[in-house]
């Protein structure tokens, strides 16, 4: 497909990746904002699958430690 005819959808996509490959932890950032204002599944697009892995371990690990710690 030629730059003329790229649809914005495909545009925005493909600035989208390129940003991503540019600047990995903006993009973490920029997910993290995004669940500032309450949008979870933007939250959990932005930060790919293992992102979203290591946000899931990390909360299951503080809940762990704060129900020893708890008791």
């Amino acid at each position: 497909m030629s730059e003329g005819k790229e649809t914005p959808e495909r545009r925005r996509e493909r600035l989208k990746h390129e940003e991503v490959k540019r600047n990995p932890t903006g993009n973490m950032n920029d997910a993290f904002n995004r669940n500032e204002a309450g949008n979870l599944s933007g939250l959990a697009g932005s930060l790919g699958w293992k992102g979203l892995g290591i946000l899931i371990t990390v909360m299951i690990i503080g809940f762990i430690v704060a129900s020893l710690f708890l008791k």
